[in-house]
């Protein structure tokens, strides 16, 4: 019996950080998925290709399954951090909580940079940290080199951050804007692909000036 895929079905997808979709004989892709796919420009294999592609190179089958993602805070950004990891866990990522684990006194460096080494050490495919304003916890975080982490505070600062700039650790200030706009920002955040092209020539100057500086 033939399964078909629906518009909605492929949005879901998207939502969840797929990008190239293995598609099974069985399975039928209708119009609206069709166009769907071309609008996010996701890539199309079948089940036997992406066999291949899990036994020669494990860093492309990795975007065939749900995101892992590394989430700390400071003791201003704990609550944030609680709603923002439950709503990652329930679209099915893995989530790993560096902590802190309550709302005492603490010092942000220490989570922002536990965060930072986890997507550096590619032990998760990307990061978010809070903070009271998402300045400093930013700060810390690209001192470590290959971390771009991107202080967002609307829709479009997360939209750029991914698509220009390949953002891989989100900077949120639980003081500077409301729950509902971080949720806001989550979304665009996980929903928005790297756009490649010049914005990738101009992230490799930015690694040159890491070896050049010995960063």
């Amino acid at each position: 019996m033939k399964k078909l895929i629906t518009e909605p079905d492929i949005i879901k997808f998207a939502k969840e950080g797929g990008s190239i979709l293995p598609l099974g004989p069985n399975e039928i892709l209708t119009p609206g998925a069709i166009d769907r796919i071309k609008s996010l420009g996701i890539k199309i294999i079948t089940k036997e290709e992406a066999e291949k592609i899990a036994a020669k190179d494990e860093a492309i089958i990795k975007s065939l399954v749900s995101k892992s993602v590394a989430v700390g805070s400071d003791h201003t950004g704990f609550k944030l951090k609680s709603v923002i990891a439950k709503i990652l866990t329930d679209k099915d990522y893995k989530v790993t909580d560096v902590g802190t684990f309550d709302e005492k006194s603490c010092d942000y460096p220490d989570f922002a940079f536990a965060v930072a080494k986890k997507v550096k050490e590619r032990n998760v495919d990307w990061g978010i940290i809070i903070d009271a304003t998402g300045i400093p916890s930013a700060i810390t975080a690209n001192k470590l080199k290959g971390i771009r982490a991107a202080t967002c505070y609307n829709e479009f600062s997360a939209r750029s951050a991914r698509e220009h700039n390949n953002a891989n650790v989100l900077v949120i200030g639980a003081k500077a804007i409301g729950e509902e706009t971080a949720k806001s920002i989550l979304e665009v955040w996980i929903t928005t692909n790297f756009g490649g092209g010049r914005h990738q020539r101009r992230l490799d100057k930015i690694t040159q000036i890491e070896r050049d500086s010995g960063l």
